[in-house]
């Protein structure tokens, strides 16, 4: 589900998301058979899960940015390779001349050409094969002088977890539990100081307070339920009989990986982690079937079922982990956490800037890391986008196009969420066009206020805020 700021009803996105998420909304009311009181809600919101306004499966999702993408697929002006790998990247100065990537499926490998080259990985992996000046982990508060930068050395292995998610749903009276995962007795004996007892549990640290907090599978009391937290299917929402039950996506925090990173180490090391990652899942997922104390006084839901189905896999697992924090370029301009924290920013407005390309709103939210750190909670202004975050220190045609931009470890924490991204690459886009088309590069429109206003100009016109519609957080 997507985590979204408070007023994305109203403003806060760019008209493309909005589109999307409206999107979704429609693709239910034109294919399955609502209740009249769930079709009625302007606003649905078909898995009704605490944790956005729009939960929902992850296939109705492919299928509006399939419908979204349609014209210009079939118009032949745009093309999709799916299953594709970066392999090598060749440069000439300050500039990326080809790309090759690898078809995963057979092996053979493509070259690219293009005048300019975007990366919208989730761990950048264009930056280092491109030579990109680039960012990993912590930064100290000697570089920085953020309040919550480590006060020490920076730590570039430093980095938020990862999580591999999957969906389940709950079928009593029987029986779906997994075979014993490999890893299960190393994953049920796991401690670490910085959290209260087990991963498998249903206790967690606080991500505000870091105190111990205690969860519930289902809603009984006013403890946190886990099950409606990311629900993706309320069967209320729908006419009797069209879902036998409901759907719900364990991204938790009980699944958080944080024992090492996936990227800027040896191949080893990342298979060891994502492995890792894999096997915490379904732990987490088996001692749930079969040692999870329950509110009846019974051990185990045995009933938990792993819906593969949801997530288009085998093994019941997302395609791919849920990545918090990429590689970041080093960008002409640092978004640091004081020009976006209300404690900094006295006069309770973010620091404003005139090469805005977008906004966006969430709390500095980050996750406990590599580095064994616990959670990194803080509230945060409504912010912009700025265009200097999104051009690198050196090279001319490489821009990023997602959680890769010049932020800190802690500004990522804000920047890194659905709205955003899309925010970014959307302008990123934009930018590369732009820039063909005037035959500019993206640093000269940056820094000649005719160009950067006339790009910002049809920024505006393709339904991006460059700007919140009333000051700071009076609203």
């Amino acid at each position: 589900p997507l985590d979204e700021n408070r007023w994305i009803e109203q403003f806060g996105c760019t008209a493309s998301y909005r589109q999307f998420r409206e999107g979704v909304r429609n693709y239910y009311k034109r294919h399955f058979p609502l209740t009249p009181e769930a079709r009625a809600v302007r606003q649905l919101n078909p898995g009704n899960g605490t944790v956005s306004r729009v939960c929902h499966d992850p296939r109705v999702a492919v299928a509006v940015l399939n419908e979204m993408i349609a014209p210009f697929l079939m118009s032949g002006r745009l093309t999709v390779m799916m299953e594709h790998k970066i392999k090598e990247v060749e440069t000439e100065g300050d500039h990326v001349r080809a790309v090759t990537v690898t078809n995963l499926r057979t092996g053979d490998d493509k070259i690219l050409t293009a005048p300019y080259f975007l990366d919208a990985t989730e761990c950048g992996d264009l930056l280092p094969l491109a030579g990109v000046e680039y960012v990993t982990g912590s930064e100290s508060q000697k570089d920085t002088g953020e309040i919550h930068a480590l006060e020490g050395e920076a730590d570039p292995l430093d980095i938020q977890s990862i999580t591999w998610c999957y969906a389940i749903d709950y079928m009593e009276g029987e029986d779906h539990t997994i075979e014993k995962p490999a890893q299960y007795e190393y994953w049920k004996n796991y401690r670490i100081d910085f959290w209260p007892g087990s991963l498998l549990s249903w206790g967690s640290s606080h991500p505000i307070t870091n105190e111990p907090r205690e969860h519930t599978l289902f809603p009984v009391d006013d403890r946190h339920a886990l099950w409606t937290y990311r629900r993706i299917v309320d069967k209320n929402n729908f006419v009797e009989g069209t879902f036998d039950r409901e759907i719900t996506i364990v991204n938790w925090p009980q699944n958080d990986y944080w024992v090492g990173p996936i990227y800027d180490v040896s191949e080893e090391e990342v298979k060891k982690h994502l492995e890792g990652a894999k096997q915490l899942s379904l732990s987490y997922l088996y001692w749930m079937q079969t040692e999870a104390p329950r509110e009846d006084g019974k051990i185990g839901y045995p009933g938990l079922r792993l819906r593969k189905d949801v997530v288009g896999t085998e093994d019941g697992l997302a395609m791919y982990p849920y990545i918090r924090e990429s590689r970041r370029i080093q960008a002409e301009y640092r978004i640091l956490e004081q020009d976006i924290s209300p404690i900094a920013r006295t006069n309770g407005v973010a620091k404003k800037f005139h090469d805005s390309v977008g906004i966006g709103h969430y709390s500095m939210d980050l996750h406990p890391s590599t580095g064994g750190r616990n959670y990194i909670h803080m509230s945060c202004l409504p912010f912009q986008i700025p265009l200097g975050s999104l051009i690198p220190v050196r090279m001319e045609n490489i821009l990023p196009a997602c959680k890769n931009i010049g932020t800190t470890h802690i500004t990522n924490g804000a920047y890194r969420l659905h709205p955003v991204e899309w925010n970014i690459g959307e302008a990123a886009g934009m930018l590369a066009a732009y820039a063909v088309e005037k035959n500019l590069t993206p640093r000269g429109i940056r820094n000649t206020s005719k160009h950067l206003e006339d790009f910002q100009e049809i920024l505006k016109k393709q339904g991006l805020e460059l700007d919140w519609p009333i000051i700071g957080n009076s609203y």
